[in-house]
């Protein structure tokens, strides 16, 4: 059987990665020129896959650094926090090398409880803190850590805005005086709330004011994408028709997640690739989806629900709240709208797209937004 070639989860190698090659050279270019990153784009824009491609490429080059990814979506507290990036270390660097068991002899000092996973193997850990201040020594002393490395060391958070959530005020203040003093770590902040991050990293009364070099991940080019697309089939010996491949780009708008996803599910089928086989395979995702897809109707309000199906017809609105946009599908006033697509917006069902020129929204979920179109 062929492995399939069009990844949706994680990362593999360049190969089975699509271009990113001027975002992946700003990051090493800021990195090697001891300046720390912020990366912001929408979810599933493969903004993971090109941390992990930039450190990839990094080992490539041989350039001399270690390299760790730390994702804290899932963290809700300071302590999470410390206990993700202790995890982290430690699955990154196992005890039998010289990095590890440093480590394992250095936690020790901080008195954890260790344990792994039944399942997984993945090693867990539970810090026992005193005061507040002991919470706060021990992830310092956690970043030190790797500050003293004999190699300079590139850290890469995901999901960086979650530190606004905690219920520790202090956080990003703290994070900023820790990250600060720590000369031999080069940080990548990335984030997928772009709203958020602006505020954190632009806004002048914050603590990560002006501190690191801006980058938002935008779609990867058409015809870079096509090429990536056809290549792929090319290799095995398939065909995929001009046609086809040009509707998988515009039906899943290139956003990476969407359009990984159906070429995915087109390898699959086996043979050479035709619109109509395209066309087959985006029928059976929204076909399975639909069950889940049917019960944002009694999640949402009445407004909420008719301004997401409104957006989904039209693929694209730059006026929520002009007055033929509200009348023909009846979403009511234009407070109404407004409301509702804050709502929208808050549940990342609806996606805002700014650019110079004007700020327009989508349905965040492209099958979503195309099962959307085709029911309704």
């Amino acid at each position: 059987m062929q492995e399939n070639p069009f990844i949706v989860k994680g990362y593999k190698s360049p190969a089975y990665f699509c271009d990113r090659d001027d975002e992946t050279a700003a990051i090493i270019l800021n990195i090697q020129n001891g300046a720390d990153t912020t990366l912001v784009s929408p979810r599933k824009y493969g903004k993971t896959g090109l941390i992990l491609h930039t450190f990839a490429e990094m080992k490539r080059r041989r350039l001399n650094y270690e390299t760790l990814y730390v994702d804290i979506f899932a963290t809700l507290t300071l302590e999470d926090f410390t206990k993700t990036l202790a995890e982290a270390i430690l699955i990154k660097f196992p005890e039998k090398t010289s990095i590890g068991k440093g480590f394992v002899t250095f936690l020790k000092t901080l008195r954890p409880t260790l344990t792994y996973d039944s399942i997984s193997g993945s090693p867990q850990l539970q810090f026992n803190y005193g005061t507040v201040s002991e919470k706060e020594w021990t992830l310092k002393s956690l970043l030190e850590f790797l500050n003293t490395r004999e190699k300079p060391v590139v850290l890469a958070f995901d999901e960086f805005q979650q530190i606004t959530e905690y219920p520790e005020k202090t956080a990003e203040a703290l994070l900023r005086t820790y990250t600060q003093s720590m000369q031999n770590i080069r940080f990548i902040f990335c984030g997928s709330k772009k709203k958020l991050m602006a505020e954190m990293f632009t806004s002048a009364g914050r603590p990560f004011f002006s501190s690191t070099k801006l980058l938002t991940l935008g779609k990867i080019d058409s015809d870079k994408y096509a090429e990536f697309i056809r290549g792929h089939f090319s290799e095995v010996g398939r065909t995929i028709d001009a046609g086809a491949v040009d509707w998988i780009l515009e039906w899943t708008r290139r956003h990476t997640f969407y359009t990984q996803t159906l070429c995915n599910e087109v390898f699959a089928v086996g043979g050479n690739v035709t619109i109509d086989v395209v066309k087959n395979a985006a029928n059976r995702i929204l076909e399975r989806e639909s069950d889940y897809f049917l019960q944002y109707r009694e999640l949402l309000t009445r407004q909420q629900w008719l301004l997401l199906v409104a957006v989904a017809k039209e693929g694209c609105v730059s006026k929520l709240t002009s007055t033929v946009f509200l009348k023909k599908y009846n979403i009511g006033s234009s407070t109404n709208a407004r409301r509702a697509a804050e709502s929208l917006q808050e549940k990342e069902l609806l996606l805002t797209l700014e650019s110079k020129e004007k700020q327009e929204y989508q349905v965040y979920d492209v099958f979503l937004s195309r099962w959307l179109e085709r029911e309704f």
